[in-house]
């Protein structure tokens, strides 16, 4: 990616923290998501200004500024627009707003202009971001940050998240994590990465089958089923600390789903002879069960508000869609069309449910509104695509593919679009599941039943 070195005059010492960064503009109104056909907003992001010239300050703020790029580029709602030309020889990528020259940058078809500078003291890089309107010629926000420099990477999301805020009014999904499975070990494991597929670190090493990873709504605790011990057993393990609990009743222990907000969860248990659904605590105690019928119950997906729950049933004869609802017990069947529907996926804006369906030997993801109106099918002719997971915002899809041969994990925007490989690792990956924003879901906003 090109960049072009920005004058270092001027530079502005910044004295605000990483936590209580202070806003300078007003919320904006610019990108329509509700829009399938979205329009791409153009956005330059010069390389940002360097207090001095040491090779590790400048290093460090080209880092800064393409992980800007390529975090916004991630978003779909954004174009990065790179110069033809170099920059004029006055400053017109200064960070003062008083030396930018807005025409230049709307000549370049540039509608956005966000500008850096970052200075580095004994391992603390002090970091300005600001974000202009080119046309208006006028500051949308800007923030000041400090913190250690192996904080960058945390710097540049949560302005990131200051930008989709202005520009769509959501935080994004910039503290999230995805959890997948992988053969790469030579043994079905479950693996984590950030959102955009940096820093994967391996989470479990049962050297067996790993199956169904799930993120309670802090994004503390994971849920799982591992054959372990010989059978389909659920684990639920904190994450950062050496506590948890297994459920391993007879028959099968499988397709666990936290109730959001919730020290709870659902999932298929088999110890009666039949697959039924039952709400668990978070210490694995059955609460209660939540189906009661002949055939197959699994794969239970919670509305945001823990009120409803979509899940797969054989009731109807062939794998369908149902929700219930838990207060009054009410059960509907929410997918007609396709004979194979599984794997739902509740979006947090509590409109939408994602499934994979199986027809003409290939499955699909689809999308369907949560009173069966509006199913849009969102891929097609390429390969088998399954096991949707929706961002922390609702507006991208993590999936498996087998598009180009081996399943691996792709993104696309909640419309469709955007198709793109997240990761690859040797082997083989699947089971995507998005986790919701970490830094901003405090453990204390789950409750236990």
């Amino acid at each position: 990616m090109k960049r072009y070195r920005i004058a270092a005059i001027g530079f502005i010492i910044l004295m605000g923290s990483l936590v209580g960064s202070r806003s300078y503009g007003a919320e904006y109104d610019y990108i329509d998501i509700t829009n399938p056909f979205l329009r791409k907003s153009p956005i330059a992001i010069p390389l940002f200004k360097a207090s001095v010239e040491d090779p590790a300050t400048v290093s460090l703020s080209r880092l800064a500024s393409d992980l800007l790029s390529s975090t916004l580029s991630f978003t779909g709602y954004f174009r990065i627009v790179e110069p033809d030309e170099p920059l004029p020889e006055k400053d017109t990528g200064d960070i003062v707003a008083s030396a930018i020259d807005f025409g230049y940058w709307t000549k370049t078809g540039a509608e956005l202009l966000i500008t850096g500078g970052l200075v580095v003291t004994a391992g603390v890089v002090e970091i300005e971001l600001r974000l202009y309107d080119t046309f208006k010629e006028t500051l949308v926000v800007g923030k000041r940050y400090k913190g250690s420099v192996n904080d960058y990477r945390q710097i540049i999301r949560r302005f990131c998240s200051e930008v989709t805020y202005q520009m769509v009014g959501s935080r994004g999904f910039f503290d999230s994590k995805i959890a997948f499975l992988s053969t790469g070990s030579g043994h079905k494991e479950i693996y984590i990465s950030e959102f955009d597929g940096f820093n994967i670190v391996q989470n479990t090493h049962d050297q067996t089958i790993t199956l169904s990873p799930s993120w309670s709504s802090d994004g503390k605790w994971l849920a799982y089923t591992s054959f372990s011990k010989g059978k389909a057993d659920l684990y639920i393990r904190h994450l950062s600390e050496k506590r948890g609990a297994v459920l391993n009743k007879e028959g099968i222990n499988i397709s666990p789903s936290w109730v959001p907000g919730r020290f709870s969860l659902g999932a298929t248990l088999s110890f009666s002879g039949d697959q039924e659904i039952y709400l668990l605590t978070g210490t694995g105690k059955i609460i209660k069960r939540l189906t009661h019928s002949r055939g197959i119950d699994v794969s239970p997906s919670f509305s945001p508000d823990g009120q409803k729950m979509a899940f797969v049933s054989r009731r109807a004869g062939t794998p369908q869609i149902h929700i219930k609802d838990l207060a009054t017990g009410q059960i509907r069947r929410l997918t007609f069309e396709g004979r194979y529907n599984t794997q739902p996926s509740w979006s947090p804006k509590g409109d939408k449910v994602a499934y994979s369906s199986l027809a003409g030997g290939k499955s699909n993801i689809y999308v369907i509104g949560i009173d069966g109106t509006g199913m849009m099918q969102l891929t097609q002719d390429e390969g088998d695509n399954e096991s949707p997971s929706w961002s922390p915002d609702g507006s991208l899809l993590v999936f498996s593919s087998t598009r180009q041969g081996p399943s691996r994990i792709y993104m696309m925007n909640a419309f469709g679009t955007d198709q793109r490989r997240l990761l690859a690792l040797p082997g083989e990956q699947f089971e995507p599941r998005w986790s919701p924003n970490l830094i901003h879901n405090p453990e204390s906003m789950m409750r236990t039943e």
